[in-house]
């Protein structure tokens, strides 16, 4: 039986992560909340690790705008954290995966980013998960695993399906920014990958390293909110198309978030569903017995 720790399983991914792995069969799965497990605390988070065989941390700091006003409390989370169960699981002889982010990236590209492209984070949420990914690499090179997604959305927590979902209830049109490409990805997807990753690596079939976890196919903010409105029975006209100069915020966003899945057939995993496909199976959860009003 395959032993995993899970961190921040109170958040949108760390909860479907644990409902996906339990309901694999033979896993015993530990999961440690943000108030159960301080991944900053050295002590503490080495004996969590005891006993287990992979470590997946999807404990982060997760508010872009905040970590560009505190740094350095971002990046003690972001950074530092993925550093302290990174030495854990050396010194257990664990496997960790951890979450990483687009945002490593510049975002001014023309073509997906391989895995192994230059890094040059935009803000400081960024250069926060950047720390997080080198101690990992640095400190477990041969069970070190990071998977960098993007676009998060699930039925566990705040995100941009479900906030605008909300809005039209409350608006006649909503505008959304169209000027920004990415991967929508539903949190169910995401910890499906994150879970055959993680047997792949104990069975010794996934190189260590870095990989995407994103769906496949691309789409504006704009898209993904046409989307939503048109698979909720909505008219997606009522979304309006901007530009991200009418929604400026503290922390600069990338403009081109697509990240390339070329190494999930070395480790023998497929790649995830295009995004309306995705989409289409997350309504039924997110938002089947409260969908708006046409």
């Amino acid at each position: 039986m395959t032993r995993w720790l899970i961190t921040g399983a109170g958040g949108m991914l760390g909860r479907d992560l644990t409902e996906v792995l339990t309901g694999r069969g033979e896993q015993a799965v530990t999961a440690a909340t943000r108030k159960e497990l301080d991944v900053t605390d050295a002590a503490a988070v080495r004996a969590a690790v005891a006993g287990h065989d992979i470590v997946v941390n999807a404990a982060a700091w997760t508010d872009v705008d905040g970590a560009e006003a505190e740094e350095a409390a971002a990046t003690r989370i972001n950074g530092e954290g993925p550093r302290v169960l990174a030495e854990a699981c050396a010194a257990h002889g664990a496997v960790l995966v951890q979450v990483s982010t687009d945002y490593v990236f510049p975002g001014d590209a023309a073509e997906p980013y391989p895995h192994d492209a230059p890094l040059s984070p935009v803000n400081a949420y960024g250069r926060g998960k950047l720390a997080g990914e080198r101690a990992v690499a640095e400190l477990l090179p041969e069970r070190g695993y990071v998977v960098r997604t993007a676009w998060l959305y699930g039925a566990h927590g705040r995100n941009f399906v479900a906030t605008m979902l909300d809005l039209a209830t409350r608006r006649e049109t909503v505008d959304v920014v169209d000027d920004q490409r990415g991967q929508p990805t539903w949190t169910v997807a995401l910890a499906r990958q994150l879970a055959e990753l993680g047997e792949a690596a104990l069975a010794g079939r996934a190189p260590a390293g870095v990989y995407h976890g994103t769906a496949s196919g691309t789409g504006t903010w704009c898209d993904l909110a046409r989307a939503a409105f048109e698979l909720t029975g909505l008219d997606p006209a009522r979304v309006r198309p901007t530009t991200s100069d009418k929604f400026v915020r503290p922390a600069p966003r990338p403009s081109y978030s697509v990240l390339a899945h070329d190494r999930w057939a070395e480790a023998g995993v497929p790649v995830q569903p295009h995004w309306r496909d995705q989409l289409a199976a997350a309504l039924q959860v997110i938002a089947p017995q409260g969908r708006p009003s046409a």
